[in-house]
């Protein structure tokens, strides 16, 4: 039997290549006379260089050079007519005026006048090195790319074929160079493969992940099989030079293979878990969220149970606390042909395990349980009473995990997964695969409950310090706060009796977030209660309190402090830093009070200065915190002008004014903490 051969590279596929390779270096040729002067200034060199030969012919070249050592280099080795070869880089003067370097090689030779001649052929510098560096990266990655990588020409001739391929087929690279492909691979459809090249040649569009089985001459008692993907090549100018195929070996057994497409199923649920899970600091949305992660996908049945104390905020380690484990259902999801079972998990609803040695036993040892197959007496141990246990058997609960949710060493809960009839029992895959998701659920579970504990001891502080509005006074006072959403933070408002029947009102914000902002604010809204009993005007109290807070560390804070005597008729206002208040006139006319600059307490350096408005009857005076008015995605004027717009409707009674302020601008629970104040005088002068 023979076989055709075709060269590595002949014919129409190597002037292709050449002629890429020439049009993307853009050689220039240039012949000197014996004494370096241009004979010939070829097209090459006017499209490279710029200049057109008639204004170079006949000149020396050395002109063309850039000063210095390049030029005598050249000079030196025009004075030796018959010399040796010269290659090398040289500065050139191009059209434009610029000096570029370019690449040269030159030699002699004798013309037909019996006079000597130089050849020279130039290129530009940076394509060399760009074409040099492109080849070094292709030879590496195609060299030591794992990938077996073969090159066909327009014949389906082999042109290359890389270390990886040749171990593939067990044949070096001579004995596959120029030979067409169904010489080396045998029990082969040859016309669907070279189809396939043909196809990718002709159109350009490449063909991924074809299954290709033959029986390769290093094995030919063995069938392998390939994924083979196909790209059509061409060179620099376009024109196509070639096919290329990438190929893996999956000859492994189909258990293999599918376990494979298992544990890209796995990684790319841990990966969506990685993204889904713990979206918010919110206990009942996490536990949702681990149960949508693992249904369908992992379980026809899932529910996430908490420790009732853990929900509790009780001290100490949840699941080390004597007596039976209390739990708290916050989540369950199942197939649409398994809904019935969430009946054995009712939301919300506490209970026991008692006779639950299985899910108990889970809590105390905090080790997985992995039941692949359940008779009667399983199927109670993972229930919490004898109707839950009817409801999985009755729904066809074949197999199930048991997972603890545990985090910095405390269980804090289990995540109970359930398979049917219908799927294959869980195995130790599957095992740590769901010990894997419960692990990256059971730190957010632990971040809500830490959070939800630091959010009630703030919230406390700041419920512990709301004022006692004062009654049977010339001025009416109402007032808000609203927490936030995420944590509580510093902001607080108060209103103060002081001599004189006059009231003074104060709303600050301590910069942060949390516990520590609280006690902050607690400690600065003690101190402004104590200076206020020595009557000082505002601008001093904060300056007293600027110091306070210099003996608090790395505090800021902003505050304003007014006082207002309904009686004469006015509000001394003082501000650190912090928004200006609006005064509403009887009339319902609203306008920011703009207050002298001041800083923020904590800053320090700029003294602080009063500023007294006429408040008269029916006026209302508004304090308030940045989370009232300002927007991510909006410029703080944006939120002035709207309260303002809202405080100047026709008057109402101020806890109706406050009700209106709020849901005008923040009907949802708020992102920052919200203080709202309102004083209104209600006595004339």
């Amino acid at each position: 039997m023979t076989h055709d051969r075709a060269p590595v590279s002949t014919g129409r596929e190597a002037v292709t290549l050449a002629d890429g390779l020439l049009e993307t270096l853009t050689l220039a040729g240039i012949v000197l006379d014996g004494t370096g002067r241009v004979l010939l200034w070829g097209s090459g060199a006017e499209r490279l260089f710029g200049h057109v030969a008639a204004d170079v012919t006949g000149r020396p070249v050395t002109q063309l050079l850039g000063p210095g050592r390049p030029r005598r280099l050249a000079e030196m080795w025009l004075r030796q007519p018959g010399g040796p070869d010269w290659s090398g880089g040289l500065p050139v003067r191009f059209a434009d005026g610029v000096l570029r370097r370019a690449e040269f090689r030159a030699q002699w030779t004798v013309g037909m006048d019996g006079a000597p001649h130089a050849l020279v052929i130039a290129a530009d510098t940076a394509t060399v090195r760009r074409l040099e560096t492109d080849l070094a990266l292709s030879a590496a990655i195609v060299d030591q790319s794992p990938l077996a990588i073969a090159l066909f020409d327009a014949k389906i001739h082999w042109l290359r074929a890389n270390p990886a391929l040749q171990k593939m087929v067990g044949l070096p690279a001579d004995r596959l160079i120029g030979h067409r492909f169904g010489e080396v691979m045998r029990d082969t459809d040859l016309s669907s493969i070279e189809g396939a090249l043909r196809h990718v040649l002709d159109t350009g569009e490449p063909l991924l992940g074809q299954i290709v089985s033959a029986r390769p001459l290093a094995d030919p008692a063995h069938e392998h099989v390939w994924s083979v993907s196909y790209y059509r090549v061409a060179v620099p100018g376009g024109r196509t030079c070639g096919v290329v195929g990438s190929a893996i070996d999956v000859t492994e057994p189909r258990n293999a293979v599918a376990g494979l497409a298992a544990a890209r199923s796995r990684l790319a649920l841990i990966a969506e878990a990685g993204a889904s899970i713990g979206t918010t600091l919110d206990l009942a949305t996490t536990a949702r969220e681990l149960a949508g992660v693992t249904v369908p996908r992992l379980a026809d049945l899932a529910a996430v149970d908490i420790l009732e104390a853990v929900l509790d905020e009780a001290p100490g380690p949840p699941s080390a606390r004597e007596g039976p484990a209390r739990f708290r259902t916050l989540a369950a999801l199942a197939c649409d042909s398994t809904q019935a079972g969430c009946a054995a998990y009712p939301v919300g609803e506490a209970g026991s395990y008692d006779a639950s040695p299985i899910v108990t036993g889970v809590v105390r040892t905090g080790k997985s349980r992995l039941l692949p197959r359940l008779g009667p007496d399983q199927l109670r141990g993972i229930a919490r009473d004898d109707q839950a246990a009817a409801v999985l058997r009755d729904t066809g609960v074949t197999s199930a995990l048991i997972v603890p949710l545990t985090a910095r060493g405390d269980v804090l809960g289990t995540l109970t997964l359930c398979r049917t009839r219908h799927r294959s029992p869980f195995d130790t895959d599957d095992l740590a695969l769901a010990t894997e998701l419960a692990a990256r659920a059971a730190i957010s579970v632990d971040n809500a409950r830490l959070y939800g504990r630091e959010r009630n001891i703030a919230l406390i502080l700041q419920r512990s310090m709301r004022p006692q509005l004062p009654e049977g006074n010339d001025l009416d006072v109402a007032l808000r706060y609203l927490p936030a959403i995420s944590e509580a933070g510093g902001d607080w408002c108060d209103v103060l009796r002081l001599p004189g029947g006059r009231i003074g009102l104060v709303v600050g914000d301590v910069m942060g977030k949390g516990v520590h902002a609280a006690a902050i604010m607690g400690q600065l809204r003690s101190t402004i209660r104590a200076l206020a009993r020595l009557d000082l005007p505002p601008d001093a109290l904060l300056g007293h309190l600027e110091d306070t807070v210099e003996s608090l560390g790395d505090t800021t804070a902003t505050c304003v402090y007014a006082i207002c005597d309904p009686v004469g008729g006015y509000c001394d206002i003082a501000s650190a830093g912090h928004l200006p208040p609006v005064l509403v006139q009887p009339d319902g006319a609203a306008e920011l009070v703009n207050l002298p600059n001041a800083v923020p307490l904590g800053v320090g350096g700029v003294p602080f200065t009063t500023h007294r408005r006429d408040l008269r009857d029916g006026a209302t005076i508004a304090l308030y915190t940045d989370g009232l008015v300002e927007e991510r995605d909006a410029p703080i004027d944006t939120g002035l002008r709207a309260i303002c717009e809202l405080l100047q409707d026709p008057p109402v009674s101020l806890e109706e004014t406050c009700d209106r302020v709020l849901h005008g601008l923040r009907p949802t629970t708020p992102t920052d903490d919200v203080a709202l104040l309102l004083a209104r005088n209600h006595r004339p002068r």
